[in-house]
């Protein structure tokens, strides 16, 4: 008897207490020396919908859509991609405007005036990303930075990678430039949004010239706490005239739960 109480105590697994604090994959048990069917197919699966997010053809009338809702102008602009796989097998190609594109903006920056800040949409690696949390946080940013700070027209830019924003700040001459794109999908997360702004972006800019908040998603950063985030960090940029490494992110979890308590499935707050 006391044999089996033992063995029993041996098989629970000690991780399975944590699931309920994590979607990783812990705790998953094995047959043998090999996964469970059914944890060996979840994982298949994630990785198929990881792939679709990935080649997923981004819906420019969906973000004009939500942007026209919003009120909020916008205009659109090109990179040399010529689709998904360019994309894929060309990162270079992501990172510049083309030539018709960037005279297109030189004429708005006179029409436009000197300005703040420029936000850019693009579908980066999850176009599902952008489509459904990219406008919200725009919108969030005007909310909050709009009494101070003036604010270009939203530039969507389709096959974007993050740099491309540099090349937009640096025709119209705005003071920041923030890009708001899909990221990389993991195995649980398939319309993970990130933004990245850069305090006067140049085409000189480099990647520790600009700061990052990622995993926008209902199941990670909420929008409102993305908005927040960013807009604290935004302000201490404009302060301070710096981003990048020169530019500390203080704000916990703690204290924008604190701002802005979020209430869970079952309306309670969390």
């Amino acid at each position: 008897m006391h044999l089996l109480a033992m063995n029993r105590s041996l098989s629970v697994d000690p991780w399975l207490a944590l699931k309920r604090f994590t979607p990783a994959r812990i705790a998953m048990g094995r047959a043998g020396g090999s996964l469970r069917t059914v944890n060996l197919l979840d994982f298949r699966l994630a990785h198929a919908r990881a792939r679709d997010a990935v080649h997923a053809a981004f819906h420019a009338d969906a973000i004009r859509g939500q942007l026209n809702e919003a009120g909020l102008d916008f205009a659109e602009v090109n990179s040399p991609v010529t689709g998904k796989q360019d994309y894929l097998l060309h990162p270079e190609r992501g990172r510049v405007l083309t030539e018709e594109s960037t005279a297109f903006l030189a004429s708005k920056a006179q029409e436009w005036g000197e300005r703040d800040i420029v936000v850019v949409i693009s579908d980066g690696l999850s176009a599902i990303a952008a489509e459904s949390h990219a406008v919200a946080v725009a919108k969030g940013l005007h909310r909050e930075l709009g009494e101070t700070f003036s604010f270009y027209p939203v530039v969507i830019v389709p096959y974007g990678r993050v740099k491309i924003a540099d090349a937009i700040s640096d025709v119209l001459g705005a003071r920041m430039a923030i890009i708001l794109l899909g990221e990389r999908p993991g195995l649980g997360a398939k319309d993970s949004l990130s933004a990245y702004f850069t305090y006067k972006a140049r085409n000189c800019s480099v990647d520790s010239d600009r700061n990052c908040v990622s995993n926008i998603r209902p199941g990670g950063m909420p929008v409102p706490w993305a908005v927040r985030k960013l807009s604290v960090l935004m302000r201490e940029s404009f302060r301070i005239e710096r981003s990048g490494t020169a530019l500390k992110d203080r704000l916990t979890l703690d204290d924008l739960q604190r701002a802005l308590p979020l209430a869970d499935d079952e309306g309670k707050l969390r």
